[in-house]
């Protein structure tokens, strides 16, 4: 069985469109298809609702709260049963028409097939560059690689599926996590499609968060970088030091200010960056060790397909 799991947040308009984008690229398929509506504002979970009233195979579970879209799409993979799984994004730039590529991939003996998005002339400027830019830091920062420009539409298999989910992490980077597991993996580029309805949910904000979750969960360089960074300028310190007594007993020495914010400032800077670096890390631990559940379902709809095919 085929395993669809779809994250949603204020996707009411989009739901049944993309149903029936799925169901028109894998007819007489047998499948499940998961609707994890995240916290949403509007009817979406109305819409999943009856959708799961007309078919038997589409299920949907609505989280207490929003979570954020990584821990919806953990939600979803947990729910799915399917032997294969895919997992997109419900607001349609995901296209369901590549589903039938991803499982030709597959059969070539893949374990996880990816998707890299190719940025149309639509795409701004701004988004284009700080995405390749992003990538490539973290190429540079991490030992894992993970591929330019990476979405989170993929097909898994059951045992890739299993060792995913046996990672626990609350700060979750999905495409970090999954080149870090391994297994045999291949990329099938895509053109995403325009936003069916809405807006896209990823501010500036939101962005930036991801990106310091995906750094912080796969490197340590930042925190090795302050350390050389303070040392740096310990050393430059010394030297100055050095400096100011030499032109102090010469008498050479002239009263003034400048150069002494001057150091007052680019000492205290380098402290308060580095504080906020290992900040960054320790609340990261904080959350890791409280240990409280990654989301709470706060009502579901559908059934197994197997319950229902029984039935």
């Amino acid at each position: 069985m085929l395993s669809i799991v779809l994250p949603c947040y204020n996707e009411e308009k989009n739901i049944l469109v993309v149903y029936k984008q799925i169901k028109s690229a894998l007819s007489g398929v047998r499948m499940e298809i998961i609707f994890v509506d995240d916290g949403s504002s509007d009817e979406t979970f109305q819409r999943i609702i009856e959708l799961s009233a007309t078919d038997s195979s589409v299920k949907g579970i609505s989280l207490s709260r929003n979570f954020g879209h990584q821990v919806a799409l953990l939600a979803g993979l947990k729910e799915a049963a399917g032997e294969i799984v895919i997992s997109l994004d419900a607001d349609g730039q995901h296209p369901p028409a590549l589903i039938p590529l991803l499982l030709e991939k597959q059969k070539e003996g893949y374990d996880i097939v990816n998707t890299r998005r190719l940025d149309s002339d639509n795409t701004g400027w701004l988004k284009r560059k700080s995405s390749r830019w992003f990538y490539r830091l973290m190429n540079m920062m991490s030992d894992v690689k993970i591929e330019s420009a990476a979405a989170d539409f993929r097909l898994m298999t059951r045992e890739a599926l299993i060792a995913y989910l046996q990672i626990d992490e609350h700060n979750r980077f999905t495409r970090g996590l999954v080149g870090w597991m391994g297994f045999r993996q291949a990329v099938v580029e895509f053109q995403p499609e325009t936003r069916i309805f809405g807006k896209s949910k990823y501010t500036l904000r939101r962005m930036l968060r991801f990106a310091l979750d995906g750094i912080t969960s796969f490197s340590s360089l930042p925190l090795r970088m302050s350390m050389y960074f303070g040392t740096l300028v310990f050393l430059l310190a010394v030297v100055y030091s050095v400096y100011a007594l030499v032109m102090h007993f010469s008498g050479n020495t002239n009263p003034g200010w400048t150069s002494l914010l001057i150091v007052i400032l680019l000492l205290g800077g380098v402290q308060l960056l580095t504080i906020g670096i290992i900040g960054e890390y320790l609340a990261r631990i904080f959350n890791e060790v409280k240990g409280r559940p990654h989301y709470f379902i706060r009502e579901r709809t559908g059934q197994d397909l197997e319950k229902a095919e029984k039935g």
